[in-house]
């Protein structure tokens, strides 16, 4: 099915998420970031969102503009973030400071080259803890987004893109269930 299929599924009151999705998954509509980045940051916040029909059409649409590898780097950043979005927020909202000085003993080899360019990486990762509702991996990957020299606005623009993709996930899940 195609992202433009599912969108005439949306039901009417989510009629702002359809347009929402239509701008957000544009240069114009995502403002600072390029259609690739676009691309790979809506995957891996699909990816994240975990519904399949919606992760289907936004990797046939994403793959009209990032390369194979660059995609992977998606599928790489919603993988680690599952995994470091949990672990993080667990030592964040536990409350005792000693977790904070313990070593996470996860393998995350990946990050160190996860396919593409690492801003990228930075951006999906950026999206997908977003989704999660990982503070402490949001802190982190927007720290890392502005030493690399970018501006609020392009980090703004992937978080409304996991925002838009996640509440359309939502919204489609919920129409299925209703039927």
């Amino acid at each position: 099915m195609s992202l433009a299929d599912l969108k005439s599924q949306l039901p009417d009151y989510a009629k702002d998420l359809r347009l929402n999705l239509e701008s957000v998954l544009t240069e114009g509509g995502a403002p600072g970031l390029t259609q690739k980045q676009i691309a790979v940051i809506a995957l891996a916040s699909a990816i994240a969102s975990r519904y399949k029909p919606l992760t289907a059409a936004i990797n046939e649409e994403a793959a009209q503009h990032a390369s194979a590898e660059e995609l992977n780097g998606a599928r790489v950043a919603a993988a680690i973030m599952g995994m470091n979005n949990i672990y993080y927020r667990f030592v964040h909202l536990v409350g005792d400071a000693e977790y904070g000085t313990l070593r996470a003993n996860l393998r995350m080899n990946a990050m160190a080259n996860p396919g593409g360019d690492k801003i990228d990486f930075e951006l999906a990762s950026l999206a997908v803890s977003a989704v999660n509702g990982c503070g402490m991996c949001l802190d982190s990957h927007e720290k890392t987004l502005r030493k690399h020299g970018l501006s609020a606005q392009p980090i703004q623009s992937a978080a409304r893109i996991a925002a838009v993709i996640h509440a359309v996930a939502v919204a489609l899940e919920q129409a299925d269930v209703a039927g």
